[in-house]
């Protein structure tokens, strides 16, 4: 008689399932694991890799009709040497300024500048100013947008005063140096230029801008480093004369006032210890680049070193210095003085 509990399984949980169908041997089990692992599919065969997903785009686009990929032909047809490169675009280009003020609009609608938009508040005073900007801006198909005054301070930042009426506009578009000097050659006029060194204050370069329309100069330059560009405040103020005088950039002052030199240009610097006295200027009715430096540093060694002279304005002790835009227009106004007394 058998024991009580003899077919029970050794340990518990240990049951033995039945076999649906025919019993296999165990010589095949352990093979794959003894030979090991298959090749690995390359890259491009693997559907979720980066590279299989480009494999597959490139089928599809090869299925849909067009030519090649990478490698293929249209790489040999965009290094046509007689084929012009697409401009790049970046963030710069897609940047704009906002001109402010009834005078700034409406001297930049007058100049024809490439504008975009013109802003409006609502319940804005129509002036005669504000009634040519609209007879303007609807003459060359500038959309008229009325906005709510807190937009329009929002768009502007509320530290510029619009007037109720601003002027989207593309960012500025700088003239090159020397080409701006040879325009104004070949035009017969006695050049007559502002250039920076190290001005970080957009209304200084406004009022300079200013200046140099009302006293016949044709052209401020600026530095393309540690300088300030036409902003939105530099147009405000100059009262819309960024529209008619053209602002140069140089990507280096000191070989731009070299290249100013060798045309004949005479090159002077603005500082307090100048050894020359601004008062009847001998060379005034020559051709003259004037160079402003800032109120802090003045001008820096090289450019100091380019000048032909250094001038100084005769002010009280009880006067430090005057402000860059202020010792321009002082100067701008002597040199024309003085250009106009010898005609």
């Amino acid at each position: 008689m058998a024991k009580s509990g003899a077919n029970k399984p050794t340990r518990a949980g240990a049951v033995r399932k039945a076999s649906r169908g025919k019993a296999v041997g165990s010589g095949g089990q352990g093979r794959q694991a003894l030979e090991g692992k298959k090749p690995t599919p390359k890259a491009e065969d693997r559907p979720y890799h980066p590279a299989g997903k480009a494999k597959a785009a490139k089928e599809r686009f090869i299925a849909a009709g067009g030519k090649g990929g990478r490698g293929g032909s249209s790489r040999g047809a965009s290094q046509d040497p007689n084929r012009k490169p697409a401009p790049r675009r970046s963030a710069k280009n897609e940047e704009f300024e906002v001109v402010t003020g009834r005078n700034s609009v409406v001297e930049a609608l007058r100049a024809k500048i490439p504008a975009t938009a013109l802003y409006l508040a609502t319940r804005i005073d129509m002036d005669e100013r504000v009634k040519e900007a609209l007879a303007l801006a609807t003459n060359r198909g500038i959309p008229i947008l009325e906005v709510m005054r807190p937009e329009l301070d929002r768009l502007t930042s509320f530290d510029s005063v619009h007037q109720g009426l601003a002027l989207k506009v593309p960012a500025y578009e700088y003239a090159h140096p020397v080409d701006l000097l040879d325009q104004v050659i070949s035009s017969g006029e006695t050049p007559l230029f502002v250039a920076l060194d190290g001005i970080t204050d957009p209304r200084n370069l406004g009022a300079i801008i200013r200046s140099t329309s009302a006293f016949g100069g044709q052209g401020v330059i600026v530095p393309q480093r540690r300088s300030v560009g036409v902003t939105a405040s530099a147009w405000k103020t100059s009262a819309g004369a960024a529209a008619r005088t053209p602002v140069a950039m140089a990507s280096n002052l000191t070989a731009t006032l070299k290249a100013f030199k060798q045309k004949g240009v005479f090159v002077i610097g603005l500082d307090g210890g100048g050894d020359v006295s601004l008062p009847g200027l001998a060379f005034a009715d020559g051709p003259v680049v004037i160079v402003v430096g800032s109120e802090g540093k003045g001008l820096s060694r090289l450019v100091t070193e380019t000048c032909d002279a250094i001038v100084s304005i005769p002010i009280t002790a009880a006067t430090e210095s005057l402000n860059a835009g202020i010792a321009a227009s002082v100067t701008l106004y002597e040199i024309s003085r003085l250009r106009a007394a010898k005609k």
